[in-house]
């Protein structure tokens, strides 16, 4: 899944393996939630896709000169942009799963940055994935679909899906949060003027369109094929 910290808006929550597809649909989906020259700062735990998957998306052609002879090396790399903020966070376990101690390192930027970013939109003092884990916590306590042990499971990933996403739209609009001073992830997001009831909430649907679902699921496939900058793999600029 994919949060937006300060209002604890969930962006986009998926299903199914950990693969480097999925990891590559999750950060197109965040590229495609936040503006394009705004500053961003992503919190990940260790999955090995990641680094793969943001530089695929958000990354900028580089073409290396040759430490020796004249020209360019035959095949350029992915750079992160200027301003891309990338902290990860790593768990160390012992053989019975008890946590030892937490990492933290930065994948792109510099470290001082990403705390410094950290503390002035109030998330801590230091790199972490707390409001991740909290959510995480919050959905398995209210979803028995994702009990550790239980009987309530689905028979397939659509009907999954479809109870994620409605208990999605409950968290949103309707479950005030005390982080947020009473507030829901949508009105601390000023999709709304107030907290909506479950009534509201059946008679006023706030689901898209079919047709905004085939935009968005186009310009997906298109930062999946070309990445964020539309252009990179057509007319790179050499960088030195």
């Amino acid at each position: 899944m994919a949060l937006v910290a300060t209002t604890r808006f969930l962006i986009d929550l998926r299903i199914g393996p950990r693969t480097l597809e999925t990891a590559k649909e999750l950060v197109a989906t965040v590229a495609l939630y936040c503006a394009p020259q705004a500053p961003l700062m992503l919190l990940a735990d260790d999955h090995r896709p990641y680094p793969q998957a943001i530089l695929s998306i958000f990354g900028q052609w580089r073409f290396r000169r040759r430490r020796r002879g004249r020209g360019r090396k035959k095949y350029p790399d992915l750079k992160p942009p200027p301003g891309l903020l990338v902290g990860i966070i790593t768990k160390v376990r012992d053989t019975a799963g008890r946590l030892l101690r937490v990492k933290k390192r930065r994948l792109f930027g510099r470290l001082k940055e990403i705390r410094g970013r950290i503390q002035q939109l109030h998330l801590g003092q230091e790199l972490n994935t707390a409001h991740v884990e909290r959510i995480n916590g919050t959905l398995r306590s209210q979803q028995t679909r994702l009990a550790r042990r239980t009987r309530n499971v689905s028979r397939s990933d659509a009907w999954l899906q479809w109870a994620l996403w409605l208990w999605r739209d409950w968290y949103h609009w309707i479950c005030p949060h005390d982080a947020l001073g009473g507030r829901t992830p949508a009105l601390a997001m000023r999709l709304t003027n107030h907290a909506w009831s479950v009534g509201e909430y059946v008679s006023q649907p706030v689901h898209v369109s079919d047709l905004q679902r085939a935009i968005w699921s186009e310009q997906r496939q298109n930062l999946l094929t070309i990445g964020l900058n539309g252009r990179k793999n057509l007319s790179p600029s050499p960088t030195s």
